[in-house]
């Protein structure tokens, strides 16, 4: 992008990255350690395409795992590649000094969009899941971005982890999820047979609503520090 270019869109600061999950300090040993070694013909779009077609092919994988359930075991490898283009893009653009913070942002959320809706349609069409729980969990992680990407914009803090839990800690737990299933695809609760991934997944999206609900919050007291509750009638200026 041209100089000018950007000057009419005004200068970008890219928001304060807050990441704390459970691996989140071995994990930046690591990408810093691949980013110094990555071939140089590898670029950052080279890595967020690689994340994106592995999380494609991850979505595949499940919906065949209903009649092939070691299905359920390659794609542990497609979200061990998702980790690796997802992570991995954007450590390697800093690390060469080619930065595009606007773009980055843009396309790296976008695809991050995109493979939730093919890793949850692949779950909803397997067998292993029901439609309904994919869609509700998959609308609680939109209601979750939607809320993120805002606070990034409104508050300028992009909340990359919650707690201990960020998307590596996602994907490892969708792993030994995979692992369980395989050896026990159904449950028996409250006397009743029950999908394993029904199970998890009804948990996972309330623990995401959850999230949504108290980041909106938190989102909406820390705008109220910065600028205050909206003014009374009184203390409006009168109409001329």
């Amino acid at each position: 992008m041209s100089t000018d270019r950007t000057r009419r869109m005004g200068e970008f600061h890219d928001a304060q990255r807050h990441l704390a999950g459970l691996t989140a300090r071995a994990e930046r040993r690591a990408l810093l350690f691949l980013a110094a070694r990555t071939p140089g013909w590898v670029t950052s779009d080279h890595l967020t395409l690689l994340g994106l077609a592995s999380m494609a092919a991850c979505g595949a994988l499940y919906a065949g795992s209903g009649r092939h359930p070691s299905l359920l075991l390659v794609a542990i490898l497609a979200l061990a590649l998702n980790w690796l283009g997802d992570s991995l893009d954007g450590t390697l653009a800093r690390h060469r000094r080619a930065e595009r913070p606007r773009f980055g942002f843009y396309v790296d959320h976008l695809a991050d969009a995109f493979g939730a809706l093919f890793l949850l349609g692949g779950l909803g069409l397997s067998g292993l899941m029901s439609p309904l729980v994919a869609a509700g969990v998959l609308v609680a992680y939109f209601l979750l971005a939607i809320e993120t990407y805002l606070a990034t914009q409104a508050i300028g803090r992009f909340e990359i982890s919650y707690g201990p839990f960020g998307g590596t800690e996602l994907r490892i737990l969708l792993v030994i999820a995979n692992v369980v299933v395989l050896r026990d695809p159904t449950w028996t609760l409250g006397g009743a047979e029950r999908l394993a991934f029904d199970v998890l997944g009804a948990g996972a999206a309330c623990v995401l609503a959850v999230l949504a609900v108290v980041s909106g919050v938190r989102g909406m007291r820390a705008l109220v520090r910065l600028e205050g509750w909206a003014p009374t009638a009184s203390s409006r200026p009168p109409a001329p």
